[in-house]
């Protein structure tokens, strides 16, 4: 039996030495995937890598037993060193994942795997009672230091970016080890007690037992092997068809690492006038965006940790050559190189930005034209029959003094239509109030009642028990109720009841102003608030404009809704501004 197991070390020293670099090629696949998982699959790969990893060392350190003619004792210490070895490595591996925030990781995670490594191959001599043992400190102390630099230099070598960079870190790893548990051997020389292979069914129990060890390990290697070639496949393809993508889109897109370029694609460049990529990465993004915006660009990226991305929203930006850009962004969280990053897809709107003011600058051609005409039509008419009395009083036909008390009329006909216009300019400059809704209303029910009588029409107004607070212009707010309610009394030709109803709901007060008149049709409601559109044969059509400018100014809104026959109901909405709260809040 001797001379056939001597016949077996070159085999066993070779298969441990393929055990080990198999096992240190899927632990490298492993780990390379954290940094393409964006945390998905993190624990997977974490453990996943340690686990082989501690599984192949420990089938290795069995085979490369037999390789070196030592016994093999199976006792309760080879479970816990299979335990140590795939708990250092995971935190060697932990330890790795820290680029960024860890200056010095991998010397840190290089020193636990070596430690995990020599902690299985040294711990596991002392499960036997020993006779004796002999301990060289040189060897040990040279092991040990080989180790270190050993498993360093795999996981920088790993790092890089050779070509072959994971089989030749694995190569580096495997012989490693396998050399460490050879050197072993010589710094500590044990002897065990007799008797520990007393008889010839222990020993060929113990060696069936290490064929199923070995098999089993074989096999999970194999599979992890499998694995993490088939995953390294996939996502590979996906990194591909990833990259084709981003470096063929038509948008910038960059990836931002705090306040700098991390990374930008080929449109990134051309779109800030690049000529390499050296002319962006690295450098703060302020130094392309408006000193106007830096404070609301640093809060909005600060605030997208917590909501993970935003909504489309325009930007402007400076290119190296000073031309200014207008954007529309797209900002979410993403990693680079394992750490918290920002995605920002960056699109140029500037030609979109030019057309929407081209159409703007006509659109305002086409309402200023609109208004001209109607400015020169309403003004027009009141002119000619000015023009006429004068030729006639020219002629000598004083005899009527009716032309001057119709001249007067159409004179004060043109001051209300330049004061209406007058309210559609720049913003004047008025006094805010807080005033009581109610207050203003009966101040104008007081004002029409008796025109309403006039034209047997009835005034019903419920104005609550509370007071109705707003902040703005009592004249401008009166001039709404009067403009409203007057059109109510016009279009009531054959009588009847106007009802005004306040209230408040929530943080608004709501005036609702009913009359029984004809109705507006649905094409007719469409059109309300346009300038010189009106029903009235004598009217402007400003009335409303301008209605609907003072609530608007005024962060109201006004809705109408109307039934054909049955009448016409004006819903105008103001903020309530109750005034101690400004009180408050000021003090």
């Amino acid at each position: 039996m001797n001379g056939t197991v001597a016949s077996w070390p070159p085999f066993f020293l070779l298969l441990a030495l393929l055990i080990s670099i198999l096992a240190s090629y899927t632990m490298f696949n492993f780990i390379s995937n954290l940094k393409r998982s964006n945390g998905t699959f993190r624990q997977f790969w974490l453990a996943g890598g340690a686990f082989v990893f501690g599984l192949g060392l420990w089938a290795k350190h069995f085979v490369a037993l037999l390789g070196n003619h030592e016994p093999i004792i199976f006792t309760w210490v080879m479970p816990v060193a299979l335990m140590f070895i795939i708990f250092f490595s995971l935190m060697a591996f932990v330890m790795l994942t820290f680029q960024g925030v860890l200056r010095y990781r991998l010397v840190y995670g290089s020193s636990i795997l070596a430690f995990g490594v020599a902690i299985m191959n040294y711990f596991s001599v002392f499960g036997p009672k020993i006779e004796r043992l002999e301990v060289q400190p040189g060897k040990l102390f040279l092991s040990l230091l080989m180790l270190f630099f050993g498993t360093l230099l795999a996981f920088m070598l790993a790092e890089s970016t050779f070509k072959f960079r994971k089989f030749m870190a694995s190569v580096l790893l495997g012989t490693l080890v396998v050399w460490l548990q050879l050197l072993g051997t010589q710094a500590l020389r044990v002897e065990y007690s007799a008797g520990i292979y007393s008889t010839s069914d222990k020993l060929t129990q113990d060696i069936n037992l290490l064929a199923l060890i070995l098999g089993l390990g074989a096999l999970l290697i194999l599979v992890s092997t499998l694995i993490t070639w088939y995953i390294d496949k996939r996502l590979n393809q996906m990194d591909e068809r990833y990259r084709l993508l981003v470096e063929n889109s038509l948008d910038t897109i960059a990836i931002l690492k705090g306040s700098r370029w991390g990374f930008v694609n080929a449109a990134g460049l051309r779109m800030f006038e690049a000529e390499s990529e050296s002319d962006l990465l690295g450098k703060s993004i302020y130094s392309f965006l408006p000193a106007k915006d830096h404070n609301t660009i640093k809060e909005r990226l600060h605030n997208l940790v917590f909501v993970g991305s935003s909504k489309p929203i325009e930007q402007e930006w400076f290119t190296l050559k000073g031309k200014v850009l207008h954007t529309e962004i797209v900002e979410t969280m993403t990693t680079l190189d394992n750490e918290p990053a920002i995605q920002i897809i960056i699109r140029d709107i500037s030609e979109r930005k030019k057309n929407e003011e081209l159409l703007i600058n006509s659109e305002k051609l086409y309402v200023a034209g609109q208004l001209a005409a109607g400015i020169a039509h309403e003004i027009r008419n009141p002119l000619t029959s000015l023009k006429g009395f004068l030729q006639l009083i020219v002629s000598g036909r004083r005899n009527n003094n009716s032309y001057y008390d119709i001249m007067n009329a159409e004179l004060d006909r043109i001051e209300d239509i330049v004061s209406e216009l007058l309210m559609l300019s720049k913003p004047q400059v008025y006094e805010l109030t807080y005033q009581d809704l109610r207050v203003m209303m009966r101040d104008t029910v007081t004002l029409l009642e008796t025109q309403a009588i006039l034209h047997n029409i009835a005034i019903e107004a419920e104005y609550g028990t509370e007071p109705l607070w707003i902040y703005g212009v009592e004249n401008q707010v009166k001039q709404v109720f009067i403009n409203v309610i007057k059109n109510a009394i016009e279009a009531m030709s054959d009588g009847g009841a106007i009802g005004i109803k306040l209230s408040r709901e929530h943080d608004g007060v709501f005036v609702r102003i009913r009359d029984e008149g004809p109705g507006i049709g649905e094409d007719q409601l469409a059109k309300m608030g346009q300038p010189f559109y009106t029903t009235k044969e004598k009217g402007t059509g400003l009335g409303l404009m301008v209605s609907y400018k003072i609530v608007d100014n005024h962060q109201g809104k006004i809705d109408v809704k109307s039934e054909l026959g049955k009448g016409t109901l004006f819903e105008i909405m103001l903020p309530f501004r109750y005034p101690e709260a400004e009180i408050k809040k000021s003090s």
